[in-house]
């Protein structure tokens, strides 16, 4: 990931810790680095260094599972495309920029369709009598 987010400003990860239970300290690391919001400590636990115990109370851990569950992930890495589409496994750099230029091509928008198609009455067709008060609320104040 660190290469393809050199090479290409464009692509961004987000990262979800899903920690494996064949994996004994998993789960209190990366309630750590989530507690902590620290990328820093998440480079260190790939490195095996040392993870402090976590300083908060927190969910995420418990919620990333039951999405990875619901969504038949079983392993990491685990990216999901931009059209939804789940890759699992390692893949290099080249190869996941060529699956992520893939799946935003699929999401290219189609021909944009007119007012009438989108159930907006056409500008041409709209009318205010001159002497009507049109009230706006544009949540400032």
């Amino acid at each position: 990931m660190k290469r393809v987010i050199k090479e290409r400003e464009d692509i961004v990860f987000f990262i979800k810790m899903f920690p494996l239970k064949i994996h004994p300290a998993a789960y209190r690391k990366a309630k750590t680095i989530v507690c902590e919001k620290s990328l820093r400590l998440l480079e260190d636990a790939f490195e095996g260094r040392s993870i402090p115990d976590p300083e908060c109370d927190t969910t995420e851990i418990d919620d990333n599972i039951k999405l990875a569950e619901r969504l038949g992930i079983t392993g990491t890495p685990t990216i999901i495309l931009p059209d939804g589409a789940v890759l699992p496994g390692y893949k290099n750099a080249d190869t996941l920029i060529k699956f992520i230029e893939q799946a935003g091509n699929s999401l290219q928008q189609p021909e944009e369709e007119t007012e009438e198609e989108a159930g907006e009455t056409p500008e041409s067709e709209t009318e205010v009598e001159e002497d009507t008060e049109v009230e706006t609320d544009t949540g400032l104040e």
